[in-house]
């Protein structure tokens, strides 16, 4: 009997001053920093997987081909924030990933990524295709309530504001 892997894993992450801007704001390059870390630490630890020894495996990785980032509020110098990455779409060789940043709280968004990315062989950089095992593991970590649309992020980021706004009502209730 098999364990059902995390869809949405969140970790919490400090803001360092040494990634700020002179306003104490977390500079905008590195919210993609926290963003990849965060996701990189969820795949290891909840989902053994190894970005670097796939690589090797199976002489292929995944490589970004696309960010869309909205920024809703500032991190600031010192805040603890929480980061929830998921997949919301694969294919044969791709994937999108979304990462929210939020107040540490979780009911205020902070950011949104949306992550495309290509699976691509290491020796020649050409697409490939995700092994069937792969495949599995993706369509287990596929979050189907999250309808993709390539064109659709500025209407989910909407929707998440809607969403995480009727949570903080029905907290001060």
């Amino acid at each position: 009997m098999s364990t059902a892997l995390l869809q949405t894993p969140e970790s919490t992450h400090r803001v360092y001053l040494q990634d700020c801007d002179m306003l104490g704001h977390l500079n905008n390059a590195r919210y993609l920093d926290y963003f990849l870390n965060a996701r990189e630490d969820h795949t290891t630890q909840h989902y053994a997987l190894n970005l670097g020894q796939l690589a090797q495996q199976q002489n292929a990785g995944w490589v970004i081909t696309k960010h869309h980032i909205s920024y809703l509020r500032p991190a600031r110098h010192g805040e603890v924030v929480r980061i929830r990455t998921q997949l919301i779409h694969f294919d044969n060789s791709n994937l999108v990933v979304e990462m929210q940043m939020l107040h540490e709280d979780g009911l205020r968004l902070k950011a949104v990524l949306w992550s495309e990315l290509a699976f691509v062989r290491v020796d020649s950089g050409t697409r490939a295709d995700h092994a069937d095992a792969l495949m599995d593991m993706l369509e287990q970590l596929d979050v189907e309530e999250v309808n993709y649309d390539p064109d659709g992020f500025d209407e989910r980021v909407r929707q998440l504001r809607k969403e995480l706004k009727q949570l903080r009502r029905e907290g001060e209730e």
